[in-house]
This record gives C-alpha cells, sequence and structure tokens, in this order.
C-alpha cells in the first residue's frame, strides 16, 4: 500500500510542477505522457536496483501509475472542468495583427515564436493574420486574416494552419 501513496504522490507532484511551467514546454507531448514517461523509469527501477529487489513492487507502482493515468483520462472525457485543469485551454497570442503582450509574457512566449509559426504557415508578416493561438499542447496555430493567402495557397495548395 505504501507504494500505491508515494506513486500517487509523486504523480500529483509532477503534474502540478509540469502545469506550472506553462504550455510550451511541453510541445509535443501532453502532461500526461510525459508524466508516465519520467514515472515508468523510476518506478521500474526500484524493483531492480533497491535492495528489497521486489519486482512486485515495481509492478504494483508501474500499474499505480497506469491507473492514475486511465483515471485522468476517464475524468477528463467526462467534465469540461477536469479537461479545463489536466490539460489547459488555448491561449490568443495575436489578434487582427497585433500581438497580445500580457498573453506572451504570461506563456514566455517571444515575438519571434509567433512569427516564426507564421513563416511555417507561408505568411510572411503577423499583419496577413487573424489570429495566432497558443493551443494546449504547445503548438502554435495561426488563422489568415479575411482576403489574405499564404504563399502555398497562392501556388495552389492548401493552407496547412
Amino acid at each position: 500500500m505504501e507504494t500505491v501513496v508515494r506513486v500517487a504522490i509523486v504523480y500529483v507532484a509532477i503534474f502540478v510542477g509540469l502545469r506550472a511551467l506553462g504550455k510550451r514546454e511541453f510541445s509535443q507531448l501532453s502532461p500526461m505522457e510525459l508524466i508516465t514517461l519520467l514515472l515508468i523509469p523510476e518506478i521500474v527501477s526500484q524493483g531492480i536496483l533497491r535492495e528489497d529487489f521486489s519486482l512486485t513492487n515495481a509492478l504494483v507502482g508501474v500499474a499505480t501509475l497506469l491507473a492514475l493515468v486511465l483515471g485522468t483520462s476517464i475524468l477528463q472525457t467526462r467534465s469540461q472542468r477536469a479537461e479545463k485543469i489536466i490539460s489547459g485551454e488555448p491561449t490568443v497570442l495575436l489578434h487582427r495583427g497585433n500581438l497580445i503582450e500580457e498573453h506572451l509574457m504570461r506563456e514566455r512566449v517571444t515575438p519571434d515564436e509567433v512569427l516564426s509559426a507564421a513563416r511555417a504557415a507561408s505568411y510572411l508578416t503577423l499583419d496577413e493574420l487573424e489570429w495566432a493561438i497558443l493551443e494546449s499542447d504547445g503548438r502554435i496555430s495561426v488563422i489568415p486574416r479575411p482576403g489574405h493567402r499564404s504563399e502555398a495557397s497562392h501556388a495552389g495548395e492548401p493552407d496547412l494552419v
């Protein structure tokens, strides 16, 4: 039982710490994926490297972790409030070509990162954008202003935003 409690405490502590870091730190991994990847080797190492050499203890720890991940996932799908707490919400970084400095500062995103996302979507300036949104997974989505098309659109290719 001690293993279950310890894993649960570490899980919550890492989750809170990662949420405090912000969206940009996750980039391609969701918070749950990152926590799972961080904890599994540590939990399994208990059964391999500790003095008690208890494989059972390691397996109980991994099972607890996976149960917590499953429980978190179920909670997210059943409650919008839980989903906002666990996954976060998108943040508007730019509206009608104007950067929102307060949001950039809070999310620790530089104007150059927004411009880089615009260029990746084939826009040359921020004035061409209606919105730039920092998604919950750390990606920046850009949405063009009406009447502005990217270079890719000019070439007949779809706009990948």
